[in-house]
């Protein structure tokens, strides 16, 4: 029998699920652009991509492991305002130093996916109201509405900057206005989370103080599973959507509201593909789904840069992105299978954490690679490879 409350934490979630991933896909694909606009230059770029990531890797591993202890909720709200202080700074000042104390204490998305401890805490809390199949088909749906929520996003973004610069604004100015919006986000998701009711806390007996990471009995198939999403994400960290738009922006030439449209539809088919995830791990299982999507939308992933003209290229990161995501909700769905009750969120937390430790490396290298006509097409080989 479920819990009092959990229909109405999971209607809570994935509206806060959209408004987080909507407000991701504004920030993904200007936020490269944005910085250059301010003079910022390629390699400083990669650092503040690093430190966006990283210091969210330290927050995000504070904050998730002590997620039951502090309460969910509570958690869930000081995350959403990390979203409002690295909007406001990021909008507000072209300071590298203010700059990059934002990256790393805020929450803000270059990859147009989850970044921060949201992520880590909504899974538990789902993973409470259902059970095997029905739980990948729970996170297949979670994964849905948030793609084509970032997929909305990179629409509007484009659309909107266009229509600024239109209207008379700078680059600059528009991008800052999309900033903005990304801050009021923020505010929003504070709100909405404060809606939750306590069926969304554990009811699950305190940890034992020495339990290491605040994980009773499953520290070393976290460790496992932590080291290799690492290197999956560390290859991802190479083509994080805002380096992609970029590259796409200095190969090509596209202005931002083609690239809006761009990430629209692979976004847009991504979340297509996740749902799919649910039907194929039923017949093939969690492990089978996640590996034989993974190999060959990482080989299209590296046919990217190799295409002779841009609508191929397009093609390839289309098609791509029609299988990438099919291993997100049989991945999210693994974890919470093989770790017990007690230790869900601070295993969703670690391995979130694993995950960006990974992805914030990668942009130091690839971003001036990027920059380059001559040498743009390696980050995607590294990204594919080390995928693969």
């Amino acid at each position: 029998m479920k819990k009092p409350g959990v229909s109405r934490d999971v209607a809570v979630l994935f509206a806060t699920r959209i408004a987080r991933l909507f407000a991701y896909g504004l920030v993904s694909v200007i936020l490269v652009l944005y910085l250059a606009a301010r003079g910022v230059s390629e390699s400083r770029i990669g650092i503040l991509l690093f430190l966006t990531l990283a210091g969210d890797t330290l927050i995000s591993l504070f904050l998730t492991v002590r997620a039951d202890a502090i309460g969910r909720r509570k958690v869930l709200i000081v995350s959403s305002l990390l979203v409002v202080i690295a909007g406001v700074v990021f909008a507000t000042t072209g300071n590298y130093v203010l700059l990059l104390i934002a990256a790393t204490i805020g929450v803000i998305s270059p990859s147009g996916n989850e970044v921060g401890p949201f992520l880590a805490v909504e899974q538990v809390v789902l993973s409470q109201t259902a059970t095997g199949a029905g739980r990948v088909s729970l996170f297949a749906w979670y994964n849905l509405v948030g793609s084509f929520a970032t997929a909305i996003g990179a629409l509007v973004a484009g659309q909107a900057v266009t229509w600024l610069q239109h209207q008379g604004r700078t680059p600059l100015a528009s991008y800052g206005a999309t900033l903005w919006a990304y801050a009021l986000s923020g505010l929003i998701l504070a709100l909405m989370f404060a809606l939750l009711t306590p069926a969304a806390e554990t009811t699950e007996p305190p940890r034992p103080a020495s339990a290491r990471f605040h994980l009773v009995s499953s520290g070393p198939v976290v460790a496992r599973l932590s080291a290799l999403f690492a290197l999956d994400s560390f290859g991802g960290g190479f083509v994080v959507q805002a380096l992609v738009a970029y590259w796409f922006h200095v190969r090509y030439g596209l202005d931002p509201a083609m690239l809006g449209r761009l990430f629209f539809g692979a976004n847009l088919i991504a979340g297509f593909s996740a749902l799919a995830a649910a039907g194929i791990a039923r017949r093939i299982g969690l492990l089978r789904t996640m590996v034989f999507t993974h190999l060959p939308s990482n080989v299209l992933l590296i046919l990217v840069p190799l295409m002779p003209n841009v609508n191929l290229a397009m093609t390839m990161l289309l098609l791509r992105f029609s299988i990438s995501q099919m291993d997100v909700p049989s991945r999210q769905a693994y974890v919470m299978s093989v770790v017990p009750p007690t230790d869900r969120s601070a295993a969703a937390g670690i391995t979130g954490v694993a995950r960006t430790i990974g992805a914030s490396i990668a942009p130091l290298i690839a971003t001036p690679l990027m920059g380059s006509r001559a040498y743009g097409w390696i980050p995607f080989v590294l990204a594919g490879g080390f995928k693969i």
